[in-house]
């Protein structure tokens, strides 16, 4: 097969495409931002993502862009498929994971099921969401935001100031975003992979355990999960990648309330840290399908391997002179432990790799990652 994949942005989901690729036959090539990061083994190129040139030129020896991450602006991608260039997910779609006001705008017309919400640009219409919502509320600044970042619970109007005044001093203005802070049992994750043809496969609901606004574990699939959860989820993953026209993977993180309602909280079109397990956990990883979706290949079987698999994250990181040793001794100790580490600097609270394990038995496989995840702790 001499298809050309290029992916832009050179982090670790990049890397994470790059052995699934050479086993389909897939010439991976990426443009990095710059030299020596987490996907370097396949960095072709290094530049700015923000300069449609740059952009451009990269793409004119593919068969099809994706990405790594869903920062390219949208004047850039808008040259790419003037130029006749396949961009998977497309700028429609990715309008929808860039800004968060637009995700809930198109979510609403969709029908799907989601918090309260509203866009807010100043203190004292938050502080009327607030009066409206027993006083407590979650405000999140529409771009840019993740692993916890860019989210606020307030219980005053003035708590968001700082970004009001910062959406101020922004030549494209805008307003915040202010939703109802759900009482939630516990965060699940839906992923589904489409093709453009049309052509869907849903993976197993998930469950992700969540410290200090980062994905720490993820259970695949959810223990504890009705038969209507789990189908109630798979419909809400393909009527999103269904009605938005979503190319490539779509992971759909959901809350599941204290009544039993799923209720969409974010969302992201590429391979996902909730879908790492299924790396070592599935028939078809995410990257592998996330690379069958975009060329509009055949897509893979998602079903687990073994009855259970977890997934639990490497934070922050030892110090690069002790990772050999640490990973030789978390190999020794836990041979049915597969680790995976993105090539990154340490640095507290830093995604800098993870562990799968999977299994028969939830509690062991469980112990298993956590305990194999422990040596790359100081």
């Amino acid at each position: 097969m001499s298809l050309r994949v290029g992916v832009v942005g050179g982090g670790q989901l990049a890397r994470m495409m790059i052995a699934p690729a050479v086993e389909l036959g897939v010439e991976l090539r990426v443009l990095a931002e710059d030299v020596g990061m987490s996907a370097s083994l396949a960095a072709t190129a290094v530049g700015d993502y923000h300069d449609a040139d740059t952009v451009l030129a990269f793409a004119r020896d593919v068969d099809v862009i994706t990405f790594d991450h869903e920062h390219v602006p949208q004047d850039v991608l808008a040259v790419l498929v003037d130029a006749g260039v396949a961009v998977h997910p497309g700028p429609d779609a990715l309008r929808v994971a860039q800004d968060k006001l637009v995700m809930r705008a198109r979510l609403a017309e969709l029908g799907m099921p989601q918090p309260d919400w509203a866009a807010v640009t100043d203190a004292a219409e938050l502080q009327a969401f607030l009066d409206a919502h027993g006083g407590r509320a979650v405000v999140k600044t529409p771009r840019g935001g993740y692993d916890g970042k860019g989210v606020r619970v307030v219980s005053a109007g003035t708590e968001a100031d700082d970004w009001f005044a910062t959406l101020a001093e922004d030549a494209r203005g805008g307003a915040l975003l202010v939703e109802e802070l759900v009482d939630f049992a516990r965060e699940l994750a839906q992923q589904v992979a489409r093709r453009p043809s049309g052509a869907m496969r849903a993976y197993p609901v998930v469950e992700t355990v969540q410290r200090g606004g980062v994905c720490a574990e993820v259970i695949a699939p959810a223990p504890h999960s009705s038969e209507r959860l789990r189908a109630v989820a798979a419909e809400i993953g393909v009527a999103i990648a269904e009605g938005l026209e979503v190319t490539g993977m779509l992971a759909v993180e959901l809350f599941e309330t204290t009544d039993e309602r799923l209720l969409v909280n974010e969302l992201a079109m590429r391979p996902h840290n909730s879908g790492h397990w299924s790396q070592d956990g599935a028939v078809t990883s995410q990257f592998e399908q996330h690379l069958r979706a975009v060329l509009d290949l055949p897509l893979g079987d998602p079903d687990p391997v073994a009855e259970w698999a977890v997934m639990v994250n490497i934070l922050g990181g030892p110090a690069e002179e002790s990772l050999d040793a640490r990973f030789a001794a978390a190999m020794s100790e836990h041979p049915q432990a597969k680790v995976h580490t993105y090539g990154k600097a340490p640095r507290p609270g830093r995604k800098v790799g993870h562990v799968n394990v999977s299994g028969d038995d939830l509690d062991d496989v469980a112990y298993q990652a956590r305990a194999a995840a422990s040596f790359f702790l100081d």
